[in-house]
């Protein structure tokens, strides 16, 4: 049976494809870290009140990539280079979605409008990290392994999607309106084909450790290409809409630590 239940637990269970899973999203998370970082050092002045809670994102995400990289450890396993095919944030760097890397490196204050990328950006991007660790949480809260990472996870990603929504409300009311609606939405249309590509990458490559037949991979080909032409039609509405989150100021305090992880 051809399910996020099954399928997932398939990848849990053999050594090659957990390490590989994981290794993924521990290097997904750090370059999130760096890029809140140096983000959060580069605020502009108008709004430096900001700065505390980007470096807290960033944070977090630097906790999420310890996590995995201990559930790598647990196993035996120290991280693989992340396969560039796989590499959802250069992926989507390379679409020009968020601020360049090169960018980010200079020492340059950030512009208003800069801040506005960035949040347009981790809008849509929380949007489906929140989607997907509500998938996990939804199947493996409980599992002895994985469990308490999926919750912690899960937690921190609908305080970063809640941020995202309250802080673009507050930039719109100051006037950015009609820039963030067209930045979110071109950020929206690139991150559904980067995830598309990066789905079928990382299946292509479970594929090949799991042992697939044509038929079960044909099949998993067919619902990632289906899932992105839903997404490409209308569901990528979801993820340009705004709306008062219901956790109120979600990152105004330091990052909760993960000293069983670290």
């Amino acid at each position: 049976m051809l399910s996020a239940r099954s399928l997932f637990r398939e990848i849990l269970d053999h050594d090659e494809s957990f390490r590989l899973f994981c290794s993924v999203a521990a290097g997904g998370e750090a370059q999130g870290g760096w890029e809140n970082g140096r983000i959060a050092a580069l605020v502009p002045t108008a709004q430096r009140a900001l700065a505390p809670k980007i470096a807290r994102h960033g944070a977090d995400e630097d906790k999420h990539g310890r996590i995995f990289t201990a559930l790598l450890r647990r196993r035996g396993f120290t991280p693989l280079p992340v396969p560039p095919e796989t590499d959802y944030t250069v992926l989507l760097e390379r679409r020009g979605i968020g601020l360049a890397h090169a960018r980010l490196r200079q020492d340059t204050p950030l512009t208003e409008r800069d801040i506005v990328v960035y949040l347009a950006h981790s809008r849509v991007t929380e949007q489906r990290a929140a989607e997907q660790m509500a998938l996990l949480l939804k199947h493996f809260a409980g599992h002895p392994e994985i469990g308490r990472a999926v919750r912690m996870i899960a937690h921190d990603e609908d305080n970063h999607l809640a941020y995202t929504h309250e802080e673009l409300l507050r930039l719109a009311a100051a006037g950015h309106g009609r820039f963030i609606q067209r930045t979110l939405r071109a950020c929206a249309l690139a991150e559904i084909r980067v995830h598309r590509d990066v789905s079928l990458a990382v299946m292509a490559r479970m594929g090949r450790l799991l042992g697939w037949s044509r038929i079960r991979s044909a099949l998993l080909t067919a619902g990632i290409h289906a899932v992105y032409g839903y997404e490409r039609l209308a569901g990528w509405r979801r993820m340009v809409t705004l709306g008062t989150p219901a956790r109120r100021d979600p990152l105004g305090g330091p990052a909760a630590p993960a000293p069983e992880f670290a």
